[in-house]
């Protein structure tokens, strides 16, 4: 996965942070009646109709392989916010050396709203050996004892895992334990601004071991919809939440909500044809 959690949202563009999000408060209402139930079910029935899957146009699962990185292979992500579709800017990432086993990438965003430039560190499979992590709602720079698991190859309908890494924050020297729960969803084929792609939709589930005081660890979902023809995800969705159990009270404790991240490609430009492994 190429792209970075950013800190995007202001809090005035988030939902509210409280225990109970306006959506679950409508959720109890109807719960309260039979009546209100079965609206309830007729919402859900008719949410799930409207997200509607294209097919591939061909096989994303026959590709084994990711195509291997050159020095000086570019790509370029669109940021968005998704809470409300703002366009925050982009990030470019250059393929600046490449090792045996060892991919390292330059990141450097176009608006200082996004961060710094920073550099990520990638197995020839595409999984973290160096990136950030969202902590709490920050991006944190981590190196992984072991490559952190996006992808774990090969891709298969249905295949799931769930794997601890060790991660050290490269400023503090903290050490967390990281899980991360990954599902394959299924083959969909999508429009980005790089043009349509075949993907393999990947949800991940990642614990991040970033106990705080009080602040539990945070919990971030991601989803990327890998394309294998490029190696890389063209777009990738990325929500956080966790819980202070300094502020519970009688309605229990409250979850509160980071960024909702979206990345879309704009351009892949390779500098030579793709390496043949």
């Amino acid at each position: 996965m190429d792209t970075m959690h950013m800190h995007l949202a202001r809090p005035s563009e988030r939902p509210e942070q409280t225990g109970h999000s306006r959506v679950d408060r409508i959720r109890a209402r109807l719960m309260a009646s039979p009546r209100g139930l079965g609206t309830l079910w007729l919402v859900i029935l008719l949410a799930g109709c409207q997200a509607v899957t294209v097919p591939p146009a061909s096989n994303p699962f026959a590709q084994a392989d990711p195509p291997g990185l050159a020095v000086g292979d570019t790509w370029v992500y669109r940021v968005s916010n998704g809470y409300n579709n703002e366009v925050r800017g982009q990030i470019r990432y250059q393929v600046e050396k490449v090792d045996a086993g060892r991919t390292v990438v330059s990141a450097a965003p176009d608006d200082p709203y996004l961060g710094q430039a920073y550099t990520v560190v990638y197995t020839k499979e595409g999984n973290w050996l160096r990136h950030p992590l969202t902590n709490h709602d920050q991006p944190v720079d981590y190196e992984f004892a072991t490559a952190y698991p996006a992808y774990v190859f090969p891709l298969q309908p249905d295949k799931s895992w769930s794997l601890r890494v060790n991660a050290t924050d490269t400023a503090m020297g903290q050490r967390n334990s990281v899980r991360v729960d990954g599902t394959v969803l299924g083959a969909e084929r999508i429009r980005v601004p790089a043009g349509e792609f075949d993907t393999i939709r990947i949800r991940r589930l990642v614990y991040g071991g970033d106990w705080d005081g009080f602040r539990q660890q945070t919990h971030i979902y991601e989803i990327d919809w890998y394309a294998p023809a490029l190696g890389r995800p063209v777009r990738t969705e990325s929500k956080s939440e966790w819980q202070d159990m300094s502020r519970c009270g009688k309605g229990g404790c409250p979850w509160f909500r980071g960024d909702w991240n979206v990345y879309e490609l704009i351009a892949f430009n390779p500098a030579r044809a793709p390496v043949t492994r």
